[in-house]
């Protein structure tokens, strides 16, 4: 049993061509089959690594999610790093994250290519209209299972229900975290009556993207090309709208590298392609520059969260033994859980959109909870039946 305030790591940290192989296989398989965005990610994550294999605690879990809401870049990508770290240090840093990428890296270069060749994006709707209802579900599964550790006492229950109301209400994702974050450590440390006891944590970088003034071409090239999506990568907080604002001020307006309509393609490939949404810019580096264009925008924008997991990840235990930093990370992690909620609930209202869908969210629903089906199978299986239903004549 875990007490409170200290983080014990369930099984030790593994080094080794067995831990790596069973890494590299683990998220192989995840990159390949997870569909529906972040917080489809990280249930999924949470599905294999928790619940099926033991390489983590749900506290242990929760830690990692507030941690990766408190830094720059794809948050699922992160999660597949920080696990890796805790799995097999460096090398298991470098094998999760590389192989949770690269399915969708080659998936996407592949479309990519028949986009430039034949000037359109294949026709994806079956797939998701029988992908999403599922993937409600295994959310719906995981946030249960999470919770339950996470909203310990009734405070942090009520904390996480004022998380989700300030969301909805419109307040920032970051706002919400560090906010929640703060104010469960002055709250500790009141009742501890320590005195002031400072807070040593990530302060968020705003920097919005610019557009003033007259637009005007400039020059391509493949060095500036990488040095934006690093810049990307080490500075976007948020969801794909915030990428799609930074790549539109950028590459559209400022630049003119782009049109309207080849953005909305590419951030359209990234959104039904399986894994982070991040690899939107390898479709933008192939279509600007083929394969070396695919493959400098693809480690610009993902390099900086390998470094941001690696700075970050060893001190996760340590602020967990500080009564403060770990009060601090509670109400983030409540905070995390309500921001996963509140996504669930718009991409619930945008997939379950007739009764066949119902019927798909509530079986995979039944199936998982009876049975404890593995969460990528059901996955396969939801986007068999939707390509299935929409093939039939109408």
């Amino acid at each position: 049993m875990d007490k409170p305030g200290n983080i014990q790591l369930l099984t030790p940290p593994r080094v080794g061509a067995p831990a790596l192989r069973e890494l590299a296989l683990v998220f192989l398989k995840l990159g390949a089959t997870a569909f529906g965005g972040p917080a489809a990610h990280v249930a999924m994550m949470e599905d294999e690594v928790v619940r099926r294999r033991g390489w983590l605690t749900h506290a242990e879990f929760l830690d990692l999610l507030g941690a990766t809401n408190l830094i720059p870049g794809p948050n699922s990508t992160e999660m597949a790093i920080h696990i890796g770290w805790h799995r097999a240090r460096w090398a298991g840093l470098l094998v999760a994250g590389a192989c949770f990428i690269l399915p969708a890296v080659v998936i996407v270069t592949a479309l990519a290519w028949a986009y430039v060749r034949f000037g359109s994006v294949p026709a994806a709707e079956g797939l998701l209209y029988g992908v999403k209802p599922v993937i409600i579900a295994v959310v719906v599964q995981a946030l249960w299972r999470l919770g339950r550790g996470a909203l310990k006492t009734r405070t942090l229950a009520a904390v996480a229900a004022g998380a989700a109301l300030l969301n909805l209400l419109g307040v920032d994702e970051l706002v919400v975290l560090f906010g929640t974050g703060i104010g469960m450590a002055v709250a500790r440390s009141a009742r501890r009556r320590a005195g002031a006891t400072p807070l040593l944590g990530l302060a968020p970088v705003a920097l919005a993207p610019t557009a003033g003034g007259a637009a005007a071409v400039a020059p391509f090239g493949l060095w500036p090309l990488f040095l934006f999506f690093l810049k990307v990568g080490s500075v976007l907080f948020g969801s794909g709208y915030v990428l799609l604002a930074f790549l539109r001020a950028d590459l559209v307006e400022r630049w003119g590298w782009l049109t309207e309509q080849q953005l909305l393609d590419a951030v359209a490939i990234g959104q039904f392609t399986p894994g982070p949404l991040f690899t939107t810019a390898t479709f933008i580096g192939y279509v600007l520059a083929g394969l070396p264009g695919a493959a400098l925008a693809t480690v610009g924008i993902f390099l900086p969260a390998f470094a941001f997991v690696a700075l970050s990840g060893p001190l996760i235990p340590r602020l967990r033994r500080s009564a403060i930093a770990g009060a601090f990370l509670d109400g983030v992690n409540a905070a995390a859980l309500a921001l996963m909620a509140v996504v669930t609930w718009q991409l619930g209202r945008a997939a379950v959109v007739d009764l066949a869908t119902a019927l798909l969210a509530i079986a995979s629903a039944v199936i998982l909870i009876r049975y404890g089906t593995n969460s990528a199978w059901l996955i396969l299986g939801g986007a068999a039946v939707g390509l299935f239903m929409t093939a039939l004549p109408e």
